[in-house]
């Protein structure tokens, strides 16, 4: 606790109860990420897969034109985002209704499924397709269900930490494939260097199996099918102190007063008025439409798997880098520096080094077979920065804030519109980007002008729509998005130091009375 009142820095971390940060919510948190870790993993394998010579013998790239060769490879990674965009929707209704944590079990068993049918496809291309999009499905599910499961357990000072941890598990998955792409195609021959990489993507969807068999349902999905018993008992264990703590008693009244609040604006449960709720009610319409708005920046991210930034994965180092900015940011910044400076400050440096980029291929571009200029190597490291840089806001934060931010009836459909959206952008890039390299510009320079103002024109979206959200408890947030009014519930923090104050004051009395000696 010491150690977290060091770093992390937020009102609710000066107030709250030192019990609450245990070992088990970090824990738990861990358990659902190797959900993002399944996406990481998948994007650094394929990717490399894609470029062996066994693989593009066995499936007949080898013996294509350059242009269909390509088309072939795009559709194997395309089927996959079609899975993950129809998983992520899917997802919440299943998920609503079974529970976070039998869905984070789906997500493994897909993923399982669908690895199976990619080892075993032996050259045939409809087993690749098949397999391709069954673990999209997996993989879709997880980016809904696990900043879900987690927002709803974490403790509010350091839920940001705890959520973003999705994107540091999914920065280590890409950056783990690498190096078994790479001791693949050193130690093994044939098939085995594309099969057993394959294979490997399995790895975290066991984990995850095995993490979850440990954990426990959502608190507050078990609030909402009105099961207070086991609500009351499950966030008892998550805080580590007693169902009769005061702590524990207003978070519970909280969650009560929030459903209550929700019920009573629209009433009923059916999927029209979830979303007669969601689109109707302005606090819960502006949520929504930040929730969509927030992942068109992760066109963004395949900036640095295309053109000259390949050579940077090829090496790995891209992938430390990212790990590496995404740990120091949830270490030191997600729940101090708070979610709106990280957006603010991040879309600026990452519209530079975009720019930055553009200039340099625009006046300048990089020629086969010559040195490279002294401008050239700060292009190499706009690269590695503009990865650094999304990962100190845009990468992590976007799961933080949609996971967070939603009611509790609109929490999964939210974050499963979220999640979509993400996908659909995914596919777009991996369509749009190689044609705009081509077309837009001498070499592609356009490229980058253009997602440099994207990243400019994030700044002001953000300077003018998102509040900060920081050590906020999941319930006031319908307070903060003007839906519900808290006044009359004593905040969980300071309910407990009262608590606290009551105690020693008793403790004291009972000292100073001479009829308790």
């Amino acid at each position: 606790m010491g150690l977290l009142q060091r770093i992390v820095r937020n009102d609710a971390m000066k107030i709250d109860p030192p019990e609450i940060y245990s070992w088990h919510v970090l824990l738990l948190a861990c358990s659902a990420c190797f959900g993002g870790m399944l996406f990481g993993m998948d994007i650094g394998i394929i990717g490399g897969v894609l470029t062996l010579p066994a693989f593009e013998s066995e499936f007949g790239i080898a013996g294509l034109s350059k242009t269909d060769a390509a088309n072939l490879s795009a559709n194997i990674v395309s089927v996959m985002q079609a899975g993950a965009f129809a998983g992520a929707l899917i997802a919440n209704p299943i998920s609503d209704r079974i529970g976070r944590k039998p869905g984070l079990y789906m997500v493994s068993i897909l993923t399982i499924v669908g690895v199976i049918f990619q080892s075993a496809s032996s050259g045939k291309l409809a087993a690749m397709y098949i397999g391709r999009f069954i673990s999209g499905l997996g993989l879709g599910a997880a980016t809904m269900l696990t900043p879900t499961y987690i927002s709803e357990n974490a403790p509010r000072a350091i839920r940001g930490a705890l959520t973003g941890l999705y994107q540091l598990f999914e920065t280590t998955g890409a950056m783990l494939a690498f190096w078994i792409n790479y001791g693949s195609l050193l130690h093994l021959s044939g098939n085995s260097t594309w099969i057993v990489p394959l294979s490997m993507q399995a790895l975290p969807a066991i984990l995850l199996s095995v993490g979850m068999f440990f954990c426990h349902e959502s608190p507050r999905f078990l609030a909402r099918k009105d099961d207070w018993e086991q609500a009351s008992a499950i966030l008892s264990k998550v805080r580590s102190l007693p169902i009769q703590h005061p702590y524990v008693q207003t978070e519970l009244q909280e969650m009560q007063a929030q459903l209550e609040e929700e019920r009573a604006l629209i009433g009923g449960n059916s999927w029209w008025d979830i979303q007669r709720e969601m689109w109707t009610i302005p606090g819960n319409r502006k949520r929504a439409l930040i929730t969509i708005n927030y992942y068109a920046p992760t066109i963004f991210t395949d900036l640095g798997v295309t053109g000259n930034a390949n050579s940077l994965f090829a090496t790995g180092v891209y992938g430390i880098c990212k790990v590496v900015g995404c740990a120091l940011f949830l270490l030191f910044l997600a729940d101090s520096l708070g979610r709106k400076k990280s957006l603010l400050g991040s879309a600026i440096a990452m519209g530079l080094c975009m720019f930055y980029l553009g200039f340099y291929v625009r006046f300048d571009p990089p020629k086969l077979g010559t040195a490279v200029p002294p401008a050239g190597y700060i292009a190499l490291v706009a690269v590695y920065l503009f990865a650094v840089f999304f990962q100190f806001g845009w990468g992590p934060v976007c799961w933080i804030y949609v996971s967070e931010i939603p009611t509790a009836r609109l929490r999964g459909l939210n974050v499963s519109l979220a999640a979509a959206t993400q996908w659909l952008f995914n596919f777009v890039v991996a369509r749009a980007t190689p044609v705009m390299l081509t077309t837009v510009g001498n070499a592609g320079y356009g490229t980058y002008f253009i997602f440099g103002s994207f990243c400019f024109s994030m700044f002001f979206f953000v300077w003018f729509f998102i509040p900060e959200t920081k050590g906020v408890s999941l319930e006031r947030m319908d307070e903060l998005f003007g839906v519900a009014d808290f006044k009359n519930i004593e905040d969980v923090g300071v309910a407990a130091q009262h608590a606290e104050q009551e105690k020693a004051q008793e403790i004291q009395i009972e000292r100073l009375d001479p009829r308790s000696v």
